[in-house]
Order: structure tokens, then C-alpha cells, then sequence
């Protein structure tokens, strides 16, 4: 059997035969990813969540059709299948008593491009696109450049060429 099964505090825990093996080194240091240290059997706590940026500035985007990111905290905002907080100020009706930006005339259209009189259901969860801003350090490198500057990078050394 390649699979022990054993019963902890009511709970059915498969655990892998080699994992029984008292030589499995089940203290080895973990692979040091996002949340570095720790064993692969120990389970260290998340970092604390750093306060969301709350500038109100709209960000540049970096590619036709990027979603713009959420200038603001939305911390505490309820946005299930019984309401949307974004829509408050976001929507059609009170975007310019708000002051906000209206959410985008493609939030109003069905998967076939019709028309909608109420923002279509697969636009209604505006965390699956649009996300909040933290000021953290990023986890990993980044050297993303948007085609602006890799068009003035190339029209550059075609000038430079010549």
C-alpha cells in the first residue's frame, strides 16, 4: 500500500507512505519563496496585510484594455450576489453626483455585445479585474516595459543607425 491512512482528532488524514518513513526529512527547510523560512512540516503565519494606498490618483495602464487598478480602499466594501458598493459611486446613475469615474460602457453589454439596461453579471464582481494598490516591495523582479517605450527604444537605435 502506497498510502497510510491514520484518524487525528476525528479528522481522515492521508498522509504518503515515504512521509511515514521515520527517515524522511520532514524538518528540511522549506523552499524560500514569498514567505521565506520555516520546515515543509511547519506552517508559519502570513505577513500582516499593509494598508491599502488610498491616493485617488488614476494610475497610467501598460497595455490597451488593462483594467485601470483601484485608487482608493475598498476595505470593508461589500460586493456579493446582494450588492455592489463599488457601483455606489461607479455606476451610470451616480458617477456624476459622485464625482467617480462611470465604470466602462462594456460592463453593460452580455457576452454577445448587446446591450444591457443593469451591469451584466460576469462585470458585477469588480475585484476579479480591478484591484487595490499596496506600497510593498514586489516579491519578485519585474523588468516589464509597456510598447511605448519599446517603440521609442527601436525608432531610437533605428535613428542611431542611420
Amino acid at each position: 500500500m502506497n498510502r497510510i491512512c491514520l484518524l487525528l482528532a476525528g479528522l481522515l488524514l492521508v498522509v504518503p507512505s515515504y512521509a511515514a518513513d521515520p527517515g524522511y526529512p520532514l524538518d528540511a527547510p522549506a523552499p524560500d519563496g514569498r514567505r521565506p523560512g520555516g520546515t515543509l512540516a511547519e506552517s508559519l503565519p502570513a505577513p500582516p496585510l499593509l494598508d491599502e494606498e488610498n491616493k485617488d490618483l488614476r494610475r497610467e495602464r501598460n497595455y490597451p484594455e488593462q483594467p485601470p487598478t483601484i485608487p482608493h480602499s475598498i476595505r470593508g466594501y461589500r460586493v456579493d450576489t446582494h450588492g455592489n458598493k463599488c457601483l455606489t459611486c461607479h455606476s451610470r446613475v451616480n458617477s456624476a453626483r459622485m464625482q467617480a469615474p462611470m465604470i466602462s460602457v462594456t460592463h453593460y453589454m452580455d457576452r454577445d455585445g448587446q446591450p444591457l439596461a443593469a451591469v451584466a453579471p460576469r462585470r458585477y464582481f469588480c475585484v476579479q479585474c480591478h484591484v487595490p494598490q499596496h506600497d510593498v516591495q514586489s516579491p519578485v523582479g519585474n523588468d516589464f516595459e509597456d510598447i511605448d517605450t519599446l517603440l521609442q527604444k527601436e525608432t531610437s537605435a533605428a535613428a542611431g543607425q542611420h
